[in-house]
C-alpha cells in the first residue's frame, strides 16, 4: 500500500513539473522594456509582402543592364566659323554633305539602386557618320572653302556619357516617381576635306551639361511595366547658348525573373551655339529620335 502511494505521488509530481515547464516563462523587466521600445509597424508595412515574395520589376531591381538596338532619324544643322570671326555656311549635314539620316545604332545603360529609394543611371551613346558627296553650292567650313562641284569627304562623331541620380519621392509596390540631377558629358568632332586639292578642316570640342531629371515606373501587372523619364537643361551665357533634352518611354515584358525585353521611343535634342572671339565659334543642332528594341538583365 505504501509502495502504491509513493508511486502515485511520484507520478503526480512528474506530471505537474512537465505542465509547469510547458508554460511560457514570465518575461523579465529587460524584455518588457525592449518590447516597449520597439516601434509599432504601420498598417501598410503589415500588408507589404516579405522581400523574398516581392514581384520582380524595375521597382525592386537592385541592378540592371540594358542593351538597345536604336533606329533613329537624325537631323543635323552645322556651322563652323572662321577664326577671324566671319560666319561660316550653315549646313544640313544629311542634305548638303550626304550623311546617313537613319543609322542603325546601339545604346548601353546601367542602373544601380542604392538602398531603397536612390538610383544611379549610367548611359552611353555614340553616333559616327560619314559623308561623300559632290557639293552643289559653295561652302565656307571653318578657314576653308569648298567650291561647287567639288567632291567633299566629311564626318561627324558624336558621343555622350550620362550620369543621373534620382531619389524616389513616391514609392509603392506598383508605382515609383523619382526626381534628381544629372550630368551629360558631350563630345563632338567634325571633319571635312577635298582630297583633290588637299584641303582639310577639322574641329572638336567637349562640354558638360547638367540636367534636371524626372523618372517614373508603373508596374501594370506581374510581367508588364511602363517606364518613362525626362531630362532637360538650358544655359544662356555671354558668348554661349545651349540646351539638352532627353526623353524616353518604354513598355517592358518580364519574361523571366532576371530577364526582360521591351520596346521604347527616345528623343535626344542638342542645341549649342558659340560666339566666342577667343576660340572657334560655330553652331551645332542635332535631333535624334526614333524607336528602340532592348533586352534587359537585372537582379
Amino acid at each position: 500500500m505504501r509502495i502504491g502511494l509513493a508511486l502515485a505521488a511520484t507520478l503526480f509530481v512528474n506530471v505537474a513539473f512537465a505542465q509547469e515547464s510547458q508554460q511560457p516563462a514570465e518575461p523579465s523587466e529587460a524584455q518588457k522594456a525592449a518590447e516597449a521600445a520597439t516601434p509599432a509597424r504601420m498598417p501598410r508595412e503589415l500588408l507589404k509582402p516579405p522581400k523574398s515574395h516581392q514581384i520582380a520589376s524595375p521597382i525592386t531591381d537592385r541592378f540592371a543592364l540594358r542593351v538597345s538596338y536604336f533606329a533613329p532619324s537624325v537631323d543635323t544643322l552645322l556651322r563652323l566659323d572662321r577664326t577671324t570671326g566671319q560666319a561660316g555656311t550653315e549646313l544640313l549635314a544629311e542634305d548638303d554633305l550626304g550623311m546617313e539620316d537613319k543609322p542603325n545604332q546601339a545604346r548601353v545603360e546601367m542602373i544601380f539602386r542604392l538602398r531603397e529609394r536612390n538610383r544611379l543611371r549610367v548611359d552611353y551613346f555614340k553616333l559616327t557618320r560619314f559623308g561623300d558627296k559632290v557639293i552643289t553650292r559653295t561652302i565656307n567650313f571653318g578657314d576653308q572653302t569648298f567650291f561647287v562641284n567639288e567632291r567633299a569627304q566629311t564626318s561627324i562623331d558624336y558621343r555622350s556619357l550620362g550620369l543621373t541620380y534620382t531619389r524616389s519621392v513616391y514609392l509603392s509596390e506598383r508605382f515609383e516617381v523619382g526626381a534628381g540631377l544629372g550630368i551629360a558629358l558631350l563630345e563632338g568632332k567634325a571633319k571635312g576635306e577635298v582630297r583633290a586639292r588637299n584641303v582639310k578642316e577639322e574641329e572638336d570640342g567637349v562640354a558638360p551639361y547638367p540636367t534636371f531629371a524626372l523618372d517614373g515606373t508603373w508596374r501594370i501587372s506581374k510581367r508588364w511595366s511602363f517606364n518613362a523619364r525626362a531630362q532637360t537643361f538650358t544655359a544662356h551665357l555671354d558668348d554661349f547658348t545651349g540646351s539638352l533634352s532627353d526623353y524616353h518611354g518604354d513598355l517592358q515584358y518580364r519574361w523571366r525573373k532576371n530577364f526582360t525585353f521591351g520596346l521604347g521611343y527616345t528623343s535626344l535634342r542638342i542645341r549649342a551655339e558659340s560666339k566666342s572671339l577667343n576660340d572657334q565659334s560655330g553652331k551645332f543642332n542635332q535631333d535624334i529620335q526614333g524607336p528602340e528594341f532592348f533586352i534587359r538583365a537585372s537582379f
